[in-house]
């Protein structure tokens, strides 16, 4: 007498997301020295800066509202 096989659904693997930086679009390394911070003008998206954008002064958009800064 066989067993009938039952089909199990495959976990789905959700592993920790890289934040990006908003100016230049590249991953930020756990270890870099960045920041984030809310948007100033409506306090509703996150915005992520690497630590080369950040001593360039490279302009960062928000995605959200479309405040622009330094």
């Amino acid at each position: 007498m066989a067993i009938p096989r039952v089909e199990r659904p495959r976990p789905a693997l959700h592993g920790p997301t890289v934040p990006v930086c908003s100016s230049c679009g590249k991953p930020i390394k756990p270890y870099e020295r960045a920041s984030h911070f809310l948007c100033p003008n409506c306090g509703k998206a996150e915005i992520w800066r690497c630590e080369h954008c950040r001593r360039t002064g490279n302009p960062y958009k928000c995605p959200v509202c479309g405040f622009e800064g330094p």
